[in-house]
């Protein structure tokens, strides 16, 4: 029996694709229902012979593989797959083994070979979700973080994309080295940002013209100038503009 594709959650465009390699059909049905279920991309193969075909066709994130299957087993699979003798472009995806047994030497022999994580039948479904999404935390790269587009700070906000100072909606004047120096600081906040940096190059290049366009850019930003509490001094070293969290 398939898994009823009405009462599936819609795929997201990143969703992790699945291999599951099994000779017994029930598991078969019934992991590729349970992922399915939680948001994977599922194939499934009988045999090593239809996983290679797969293989050779489509990119998987991870392959879930029985030990005991008629012909080739799990193991002699996964080892030719990472001696890349398998003929197949895919010698690093991740395999979790499926096995009925349970003695350390099998577990050693299989992560010798290069099995990354093994569940022993029979086993809860809810545990194989957490150990597959285990495996693809840990193989995946994290996601690249999206660039800051606006910071806040106490009254104030500022669009780095537009180059915008505002307060209550308000826009507040800005020079074209205030606008950069302040873009600089919003870039990495909470971070120091060196007066070399802040000067950049040219005329305004040093320290004494850094600091008179940071006292400047506090009297638009701050209640207080002398005593600032979002454009700060780190001493010694340059500034650093503290946003709220």
């Amino acid at each position: 029996m398939s898994a009823d594709a009405s009462a599936l959650p819609p795929l997201a465009d990143d969703a992790a694709h699945l291999l599951i390699v099994d000779d017994d059909t029930r598991i078969r049905e019934l992991l590729s229902r349970v992922m399915m279920k939680n948001g994977y991309r599922v194939t499934t193969a009988a045999d090593t012979a239809e996983a290679r075909t797969a293989l050779k066709n489509l990119a998987f994130d991870l392959i879930v593989l029985d030990v005991m299957m008629p012909g080739e087993n799990g193991l002699d699979f996964v080892a030719a797959l990472r001696a890349g003798a398998t003929g197949l472009s895919a010698p690093d995806v991740p395999v979790l083994m499926l096995t009925a047994r349970a003695e350390p030497s099998d577990r050693v022999s299989g992560l010798e070979r290069g099995v990354d994580d093994y569940l022993t039948k029979p086993f809860d479904p809810r545990e194989l979700v957490l150990r597959i999404a285990s495996i693809l935390r840990r193989a995946r790269p994290p996601s690249p973080l999206a660039p800051i587009e606006i910071v806040r700070f106490g009254a104030y906000t500022y669009d780095l994309m537009r180059g915008e100072l505002t307060i209550d909606g308000d826009i507040i004047r800005l020079t074209d080295r205030e606008r950069e120096m302040l873009k600089m600081l919003a870039e990495k906040p909470g971070e120091t940002v060196s007066r070399e940096a802040l000067g950049g190059v040219g005329f305004a290049a040093n320290e004494r013209t850094v600091d008179v366009q940071v006292n400047r850019l506090r009297r638009k930003i701050e209640l207080d100038p002398a005593n600032p509490r979002h454009l700060q001094t780190v001493r010694g070293l340059g500034y650093r503009l503290l946003t709220d969290k």
